[in-house]
């Protein structure tokens, strides 16, 4: 009887059959994944969500009838019953529309010319319940849409109630998520161990009602902790 966990079941939705074959290919190959079903547009990856019960969902943001935003949104946003991850994979040339869907529940992103071993590890990250920023991209993409939160968006802690709510190291821990820093990363940088750093991590989340990693970094563009130019 082996004592392996499950697969991780994937849901390749895509609206280029040539880009969802090359997905597919990519995930059947790994011993630890198996994908679940194919959608070429947002009402059918809701559909098939709700029918196959992926743990992932690898999700575009450019598609017909519905797009990626709005699926992210049925199936990940805080409605949703039973949610899967979804990984947005998307180029440059849509970056308003990420910062969209990582509001809309999206546990990460990651650019579509990533390397293979990039997006099989991304959907490994996001699989865990860890949230997933492309480090590279991360200033570029949250920090110029950031500005763009409308003002009357009221769901998330202002700048000040920020800075009462976490201590100072707990605020440099945030400063360095924002960056794209990984925990190693931060460690190296505070000189503790990556196992404190999870700790700080997970009491910024309590304390400032964040859902994960993600809404974190979008919190500190949106406050001005951190800026798109350093």
């Amino acid at each position: 009887m082996s004592d392996a966990p499950p697969p991780i079941r994937v849901l390749v939705c895509d609206d280029q059959a040539l880009v969802r074959t090359g997905y597919v290919t990519i995930f059947s190959a790994q011993p630890d994944m198996e994908v679940v079903g194919e959608a070429e547009n947002g009402h059918e990856a809701v559909r098939a969500a709700g029918r196959l019960r992926p743990d992932v969902v690898v999700m575009d943001i450019r598609m017909p009838l519905l797009d990626g935003i709005q699926a992210t949104r049925q199936l990940a946003g805080p409605d949703a019953e039973a949610p899967p991850k979804v990984l947005v994979v998307t180029t440059f040339n849509v970056d308003a529309y990420v910062y969209d869907a990582l509001r809309a529940g999206a546990s990460g992103f990651l650019l579509k010319d990533a390397p293979p071993a990039e997006l099989v590890n991304g959907i490994r990250t996001v699989a865990r319940g860890e949230a997933l920023l492309a480090p590279a991209v991360t200033r570029h993409l949250i920090g110029q849409f950031a500005e763009h939160l409308r003002p009357a968006d009221t769901s998330r802690p202002a700048r000040q109630d920020v800075v009462r709510a976490l201590t100072p190291r707990e605020l440099e821990v945030l400063r360095q998520i924002a960056e794209g820093l990984s925990n190693a990363e931060i460690a190296a940088e505070l000189f503790i161990t990556p196992e404190t750093v999870k700790t700080y991590v997970s009491r910024i989340l309590a304390k400032l009602g964040l859902r994960d990693r993600v809404q974190a970094v979008v919190l500190a563009y949106r406050i001005g902790l951190v800026s798109s130019t350093g």
